[in-house]
């Protein structure tokens, strides 16, 4: 039977290091941790989420894929069920930036160098890279992925070696800028437009808070056109 596994969170198992024990938070149809299980990859996985119907849907797919004995199941915010001495890392595929960093700010346990971070973020990625920066925690790695036509980063994360990220570098981090994947030219592209319409927009409103983040897109905006001016021809 195949698992019917996206190419986002394919990107994301192969981030994971072999045999590790993962919290796999904000679990939805536990995919994730499925495919990690059935390929011998990791050896254990607590599979959490806030609500009950993708948990159940999520303990019937273990079922059918015959790894439920190696999963444990919680209906929880966050990592409030996960037990730190069970993990060694930790998976938030699929939620808004801002949401991932507030889930790790409500778990301090994670300020410590043995647990890996996997963060695949839907939306504000510049801000959850200005959280990890500023908590401390290092982005050791960043990956890119087409799916369905759209490009996802997925951003591997440990504490320790953190450093002041620039408003550029909150939109594309140093580990990606240098990772040379063949999908960064488009990646760079789409934030230098999503900067440029921000912009646009800020510069049409007439409400003073709006105004007043215009020196960070406009910095951000020039490095992001100076790292393209930068990537080989």
């Amino acid at each position: 039977m195949k698992l019917p596994i996206s190419k986002r969170l394919l990107c994301c198992a192969a981030q994971v290091p072999r045999g590790a024990r993962i919290a796999d938070i904000g679990c939805d149809h536990g995919y994730l941790s499925i495919h990690l299980l059935r390929t011998g990859q990791i050896a254990f996985a607590h599979a959490c989420d806030l609500r009950e119907k993708p948990l159940q849907r999520a303990m019937e797919n273990a079922q059918r894929f015959g790894v439920a004995e190696k999963m444990r199941f919680s209906c929880a915010d966050g990592l409030q069920a996960v037990d730190p001495e069970q993990i060694d890392t930790v998976a938030c595929a699929g939620m808004g930036g801002d949401l991932i960093a507030q889930i790790l700010r409500d778990a301090p346990w994670l300020k410590d160098g043995r647990f890996r971070l996997i963060l695949q973020p839907q939306s504000s990625g510049q801000d959850l890279r200005r959280a990890l920066s500023e908590e401390g925690f290092g982005i050791e790695k960043e990956a890119l992925v087409e799916d369905g036509g759209f490009l996802y980063y997925i951003i591997t994360a440990r504490f320790g070696g953190s450093q002041p990220l620039t408003p550029g570098q909150q939109y594309c981090s140093p580990a990606l800028l240098h990772s040379g994947d063949s999908l960064l030219p488009r990646y760079l592209a789409r934030i230098e437009q999503a900067l440029a319409l921000t912009l646009e927009g800020i510069g049409r409103a007439s409400d003073p808070a709006a105004r007043e983040k215009l020196p960070y897109y406009r910095t951000a905006l020039d490095e992001v056109r100076e790292m393209q001016r930068q990537l080989p021809r």
